[in-house]
């Protein structure tokens, strides 16, 4: 049985979910979220718990009840808590502001980029640290927005410059070398 798929999902208080066969209905402060899942998998609310399981083992129900009962969880905690990932530019006169709602990217191009939020999403910009936020309640949708910034200008690997997700790590190469070496 899947570790995961076991664990039931609790429903925190504010947050109203409702199972209608096999499509999912989470409301809460941040937002709502509707998503239809497999029929290969049941998903009952018992107790304030959004409870899991599957009719067999075959090799597809169990990939799919682990993979199930994540995505409800983070929908419960999207409307409830929301999600963030933070980003970091880096590099000499690179910066991010928030202009309306609207992220304007400056990062050595001609031009600075305009990023237009997708619905649910907000941008928070910290000139003093260069962070951008990337706030939202669909954790796919926050995650792909960020992936987008960091396209407009990924880390390149010789100076570092570029837009990066908050720690990570870039992978340093050495330069040309020297005019002394022979």
């Amino acid at each position: 049985m899947s570790r995961i798929g076991r664990l039931p999902v609790t429903v925190p208080g504010g947050v109203q979910v409702n199972v209608q066969g096999s499509e999912v209905h989470v409301k809460g402060p941040k937002g709502e979220l509707k998503r239809s899942f497999s029929p290969l998998v049941a998903i009952a609310l018992e107790d304030g718990q959004v409870v899991i399981t599957r009719k067999s083992d075959h090799p597809q129900e169990r990939a799919l009840h682990g993979t199930t009962r994540a995505l409800i969880a983070n929908m419960v905690r999207g409307v409830s808590t929301g999600f963030e990932v933070v980003l970091e530019v880096e590099g000499v006169g690179y910066r991010a502001e928030v202009q309306g709602k609207d992220l304007a990217l400056f990062v050595g191009y001609s031009h600075p980029v305009k990023f237009p939020p997708p619905d649910g999403i907000s941008f928070e910009a910290d000139a003093k640290t260069r962070q951008i936020k990337v706030l939202g309640y669909d954790r796919e949708v926050v995650g792909q927005t960020a992936a987008e910034i960091r396209g407009v200008r990924p880390p390149e690997p010789y100076h570092g410059k570029g837009i990066r997700y908050a720690g990570e790590k870039i992978r340093r190469k050495a330069g040309k070398a020297g005019k002394g070496a022979k």
